[in-house]
């Protein structure tokens, strides 16, 4: 299994991070740093600590220990409007208000470069357009969120947050209820934010689906990160034994000559 690599200065990152809920820790001592300019997803079994993690990098969860630093600072000595300036969360189910267009919704991304003395302005339309346009909504930008569709929706949080033009997007589980061809589109968008520069994090469930859109992934175990890296250097059969409890092989994707998971069968084949 990768060791745990030793953390270098970059946008965001953690050290000796330790969060609960006020019982046992969910996130253990982890000491990480997320890549600039990468597209990284957080992997591993239920209940290791995935969310809660992106939580604490989001300044949602205050650690118990330890510090999540954001450009060299602790993430906590900025105000909170002034955080949100550099990093964007998309959490799990996120509930757009009764009645909100798409519009409407994507609007409040652009709630944090809002001050007493900068209220409105042209910038602020120039984001939602962009926004829009690079989600592929222009066209529903006046149909109401809970009108879209499942895929369309996702697109409009996705919109929402690029619009509040962070450094950093954190998505907690973005596929999450979307059809399979949903989240191969939501995942394809991804691909090409990173492609443009953006840094994105995002938690994500199906092996497959990680190794084949991230540049880079941290592999979580029972609230600890313990392994890093590329996906190819990564995903290994001893690792997906060692932390998801399942045998398998890992072979080339005869689309994209990424690592695939092949599970063995868990009972004998029938002779």
């Amino acid at each position: 299994m990768s060791t745990q690599a030793v953390p270098r200065e970059t946008g965001l990152g953690t050290r000796g991070v330790t969060i609960s809920y006020g019982g046992a820790p969910v996130v253990r001592d982890v000491s990480l740093d997320i890549p600039d300019g990468e597209l990284t997803m957080i992997i591993g079994p239920n209940g290791c600590g995935k969310s809660t993690l992106l939580k604490g990098l989001a300044r949602v969860l205050r650690p118990d220990l330890g510090r999540v630093l954001l450009h060299g600072r602790d993430i906590w000595s900025y105000r909170g409007r002034d955080a949100a300036r550099h990093v964007a969360l998309l959490p799990q189910n996120p509930i757009a208000p009764e009645g909100v267009d798409v519009r409407g919704l994507v609007r409040r991304g652009r709630y944090p470069h809002h001050t007493l003395l900068r209220q409105w302005s042209p910038d602020d339309e120039a984001a939602i357009g962009f926004a829009l346009e690079r989600t592929g909504l222009d066209q529903l930008a006046g149909a109401r969120a809970s009108e879209l569709s499942g895929g369309q929706r996702q697109r409009a949080w996705i919109a929402m947050v690029l619009a509040q033009q962070t450094d950093l997007l954190l998505l907690d589980e973005p596929t999450t209820f979307l059809d399979i061809a949903h989240q191969y589109d939501l995942l394809e968008l991804c691909r090409e934010l990173h492609r443009d520069g953006k840094t994105i994090v995002a938690v994500l469930h199906d092996l497959n689906q990680a190794a084949r859109f991230a540049s880079h992934l941290i592999v979580m175990k029972q609230g600890r990160a313990v392994a890093q890296g590329p996906p190819a250097e990564v995903l290994t059969p001893r690792l997906v034994e060692e932390v998801f409890g399942l045998a398998c092989d890992v072979v080339p994707d005869p689309r994209t000559s990424t690592p695939m998971v092949v599970p063995h069968p868990r009972t004998p084949a029938a002779g």
